[in-house]
């Protein structure tokens, strides 16, 4: 019998540790920037096989891990961004705690973690599921063992992708070369309408990533919002102003709201509809545990963290989560009972997210959705226990949010990682231990980089909207405080409640081309400049595929959005450190009015992109 591979080895935990922190930090501002974040799995696998390529011994399995560490921070990033940066923009606090942050994202990603570790059997190897990013990342780190003078390639992709990222990001929001974006608007017999993209090549990477099916349903809630509700709304009741200028006033004020009815009832309808799987699979990988703990000798890859472990550590968490919304209440009961409300939300959401990553993979995974749907529940809860005159409510709404939606995001990766693992007979409790260990890491660090985002550009300005943090901040202020428009959630809960009938009929006939609602919802809510460019990149994904690119084309095209999405986002970051440092705002020197120079440069990308992934139709067989 031979000696099985080390894998929780000194370089790894190092690397697995740092990753985390910079994916982590990079799709905090993608997140914050773009409404929208990707797994990041496969670039930290390219990564790790190229680090740790420099050391004589080093095996397949410690890339495995260091690959689900460094996932872990990116997942939490999410988690954090979608929910935490609305405590500022409620004005409940003045600027992130760090300590707080790291507090709130730590307890919600190890319940994350734990929720689904009953999961793994029940859904990686009962159910079957694909997990199309932990299938992916398998590939690539067999591919990169067995392809040993290749071992590099991959790496110098990202490298020199980043580099180009950043050089354009360091430009456009350093220097002020050019304006972010470009977009104008027409007027029609009083009917507005307005259209622009943003000259961005992280949001292109986005979009090839994500693919044409979610570009496509992106763009289409954009041009609901650009293109229907905003000609419907300024020809009935007027505006004022230039028509761009009314356009984004009629948006902000009113017609975004569509988003948050269409995404309600779409987080409604993720749980209802995955319900009843999920309490099979539960059933069956209960039983399962049962049979594997009377085995005395059980295989390495079947070695999950004990389960009485996980219960032990989930009544633990529960006085942390107590202690929280107690500081936010002060009222004993009230806290006891937004614990477990949470713990509710919390196994509910991550065993949704864990299920959904199985079919569409953790980059389409709909958690702001199901977030949004536990932020208005939590928020009509607390509404009934503390009154309309409660200043605590909104706050307490967001923090039951901010844990669920981190225990989501790390949810659906941890079974993602898990189904890497599975394919290459790795231990899980290792994998789930090192979960934990990159949620830790990146944690800690979160808090750190919002302030720093924070004190450059504020987050919530057009430079950095943060679509999902306002989108919540609005649900739970609007519930509290009057202001949310009713009427327009109702009308997008109707666009919702439509796009899933589509969707079913979609199903019915076996069409490839599916409508999940949550991916409209998220276009309609998103600025439509976002929108854009993410269906470009959607485009070329799809141009790529109908060309017969070869795997290797594909997986460069996906090495080269990573590196450009990374390169973009740690710039913005860097950028914002001076200016956090000196607290001078205009720090970097402009030198404005080339709108000219960022165009060419973003048709450039494109056009590379495209080029990448394209077989030229004079090779074609």
């Amino acid at each position: 019998m031979s000696k099985p591979l080390p894998e929780i080895t000194i370089k790894a935990l190092f690397l697995g540790i740092l990753l985390s922190i910079v994916l982590a930090s990079a799709n905090a501002y993608l997140g914050l920037f773009a409404g929208m974040t990707v797994s990041a799995s496969i670039p930290a696998a390219v990564i790790s096989m190229g680090v740790l390529s420099l050391f004589r011994k080093k095996n397949i399995l410690e890339n495995n891990l260091v690959q689900t560490a460094a996932s872990a921070g990116e997942s939490l990033a999410a988690g954090v961004i979608f929910t935490i940066p609305a405590m500022v923009l409620l004005g409940v606090w003045k600027n992130f705690d760090y300590i707080e942050v790291a507090k709130i994202a730590s307890i919600g990603g190890i319940i994350g973690v734990l929720f689904t570790i009953p999961l793994r059997r029940a859904l990686i190897i009962k159910a079957k599921l694909q997990y199309p990013e932990g299938i992916a990342t398998a590939a690539i780190l067999k591919a990169g063992h067995n392809e040993t003078n290749k071992k590099n390639k991959g790496l110098l992709t990202i490298l020199y992708s980043a580099i180009v990222g950043g050089v354009m990001k360091l430009c456009q929001q350093g220097f002020s070369l050019w304006n972010s974006s470009i977009e104008g608007a027409i007027v029609i017999r009083g009917s507005i309408f307005g259209i622009g993209t943003d000259l961005s090549p992280a949001l292109i990477s986005v979009g090839y990533i994500v693919g044409r099916n979610i570009g496509i349903l992106v763009v289409s809630g954009g041009l609901i919002s650009w293109f229907l509700a905003i000609p419907i709304y300024s020809a009935i009741y007027g505006f004022e102003g230039s028509p761009m200028d009314a356009a984004w006033n009629i948006w902000k004020s009113k017609i975004r709201y569509l988003g948050v009815g269409a995404m309600v009832v779409g987080g409604v309808w993720s749980l209802t509809k995955l319900i009843k799987p999920l309490i099979e699979g539960l059933r069956a990988s209960f039983q399962a545990l049962n049979k594997i703990n009377s085995i005395s000798n059980i295989p390495i890859e079947e070695k999950d963290f004990p389960i009485n472990y996980v219960g032990l550590a989930l009544g633990l968490l529960l006085i942390p989560i107590y202690l929280i919304y107690f500081e936010i209440v002060n009222n004993v009961t009230v806290a006891i009972i937004l614990s477990f409300v949470m713990m509710i939300f919390g196994f509910l959401f991550s065993a949704v997210a864990a299920y959904m990553a199985g079919i569409v993979g953790s980059s389409n995974n709909p958690i702001s959705g199901v977030t949004i749907a536990t932020i208005l529940f939590s928020s009509l809860l607390l509404l009934l226990l503390l009154g309309d005159n409660s200043n605590s409510g909104a706050p307490a709404a967001i923090m039951i949010g901010a844990v669920v939606c981190c225990a989501a995001a790390i949810g659906g990766d941890n079974l993602q990682d898990l189904k890497t693992g599975y394919i290459l007979g790795a231990t899980p409790w290792k994998q789930q231990v090192m979960q934990i260990i990159g949620t830790l890491s990146s944690a800690i660090i979160l808090g750190l980089v919002l302030d720093i985002l924070h004190t450059a550009y504020v987050i919530g300005s057009p430079t950095l909207s943060a679509p999902q943090a306002t989108l919540m901040k609005s649900v739970a202020d609007g519930v509290f405080n009057g202001g949310l428009p009713w009427d327009m959630v109702g009308f997008g809960a109707i666009i919702g409640i439509l796009i899933i009938f589509i969707d079913n009929r979609q199903e019915k006939l076996g069409s490839e081309f599916r409508v999940p609602v949550l991916a409209v919802a998220v276009g309609i809510y998103l600025p439509v400049e976002l929108t854009v460019p993410i269906f470009i990149g959607g485009l070329i994904s799809h141009m790529g595929n109908i060309s017969g690119a070869s795997d290797e084309m594909k997986k460069s095209g996906l090495l080269i959005s990573s590196g450009l999405i990374t390169g973009e986002a740690l710039v913005g970051i860097i950028v914002a450190i001076p200016i956090f440092i000196t607290g001078i705002k205009d720090w970097w020197p402009k030198l404005n009015d080339h709108n000219i120079i960022g165009i060419l440069f973003f048709l450039t990308i494109i056009i590379w992109l495209y080029k990448t992934v394209t077989v030229p139709i004079n090779q074609k067989n």
